[in-house]
């Protein structure tokens, strides 16, 4: 299924996580990882957005010229549990359609680093879907990175709210540049070729 919409409505990319250096390198926290990423890409620095609780960055993603798409990059600071708040706020602001919407976030139910693109659909008991799907409903991008399952008896939650172990962090940097990678493709040129291109 691949998107038609207003070609001139810029696209909102959120990357879901929790703010804080407490959180920085958790697991729940690799939305955030992509959306500084992306940020770097376009050039520019996050500011607070006032009323809607989220840093931002506005810009475009693509090469110069009439293929490229305006963007706003953003990161709830609402804490995870409530990030549809923000994230709707941003998309009345800038009267972004919900099928322009792209989350980026932490998938526990694929392996470590693999990437999965998808429009729509449940949340799988993620709580920044829950709340985004809430308020908007469910038609929006999904960008799911893999952080696998906790191993042995751990808590979901206690599994999230960890930093990535020692061997993942090796290879971190490339999955989160693939994701960023990703992103751009979904922005630029439709869901169906960016899931050929970065479903593994």
């Amino acid at each position: 299924m691949d998107v038609t919409s207003d070609a001139g409505a810029p696209w909102l990319v959120v990357g879901l996580g929790n703010p804080g250096p407490d959180y920085a390198m958790n697991r729940h926290n690799v939305g955030f990882m992509v959306a500084d990423l992306l940020a770097e890409r376009v050039g520019g620095k996050f500011k607070r957005a006032g009323k809607a609780q989220a840093q931002l960055l506005e810009g475009r993603i693509g090469p110069p010229g009439p293929g490229s798409r305006r963007v706003v990059v953003a990161k709830p600071m609402s804490y995870m549990n409530l990030s549809g708040g923000p994230v709707n706020a941003l998309r009345d602001f800038y009267k972004v359609p919900v099928a322009n919407i792209v989350a980026i976030h932490d998938e526990l139910d694929i392996d470590y680093g693999v990437l999965r693109l998808k429009l729509g659909g449940g949340d799988n008991g993620h709580n920044g879907l829950k709340s985004m799907t809430k308020v908007m409903g469910s038609d929006y991008h999904r960008v799911r990175f893999g952080i696998g399952r906790p191993p042995g008896r751990m808590q979901v939650a206690d599994f999230v709210l960890k930093d990535f172990a020692a061997a993942e962090r090796k290879e971190l940097d490339y999955f989160v540049d693939r994701a960023a990678d990703a992103v751009e493709c979904l922005v630029i040129d439709g869901l169906e070729r960016a899931q050929s291109t970065y479903n593994s």
